[in-house]
């Protein structure tokens, strides 16, 4: 009987030292094409400070900003990714229910953005947009969509996510 015990203690002592070989091993090609970037990083933590405001535009750079908590690499890391999004200047108006100063044939894009800001909250994402930028670009704070959180200056968000280690990132 002890015989049959130290053969399975080994075996199982020889999977575990492979399964830590290979996890070891692993790690770095995990990070693939972002193993520089990604080096002693253990998550993402972004803020991206958005004032870009044609709807095409904002739409393809959207997918690209939601690509990056989604992205395999950036799951993998120990803690999990945590981005904010605060809007400014001509932005606002693509997350305002009003659609004055767009050509009809924009709305569509309009439509298709703020689902993704719809779906951005849903993932966790934090969403901010700077009230003083609304009243610049007389858009009616109570035209923009409810997922969004107002906050009276913009720049103090961006600031204080900087200060919490969230690396910002400008969509001018």
């Amino acid at each position: 009987m002890k015989q049959i015990d130290r053969k399975l203690l080994r075996s199982v002592v020889s999977i575990l030292s492979l399964v830590v070989l290979f996890t070891l091993v692993a790690s770095p090609a995990a990070a693939g094409e972002y193993a520089n970037a990604l080096k002693d990083v253990k998550g993402i933590k972004a803020v991206f400070d958005v004032s870009q405001g044609s709807p095409g535009v904002s739409n393809a750079i959207f997918w690209a900003v939601k690509n990056v908590y989604e992205d395999g690499t950036a799951k993998s890391l120990p803690e999990k990714p945590q981005i904010a999004i605060v809007f400014h200047g001509p932005a606002v108006k693509l997350i305002s229910a009003d659609r004055s100063g767009f050509k009809k044939e924009d709305y569509g894009e309009i439509d298709k953005f703020q689902e993704m800001i719809r779906q951005l909250k849903k993932d966790g994402v934090r969403l901010e947009v700077c009230l003083y930028a609304a009243k610049v670009m007389k858009v009616d704070p109570a035209t923009i969509l409810p997922e969004i959180d107002r906050v009276g200056n913009g720049f103090i968000s961006v600031i204080g996510y900087q200060n919490q280690g969230y690396a910002a990132v400008r969509v001018p």
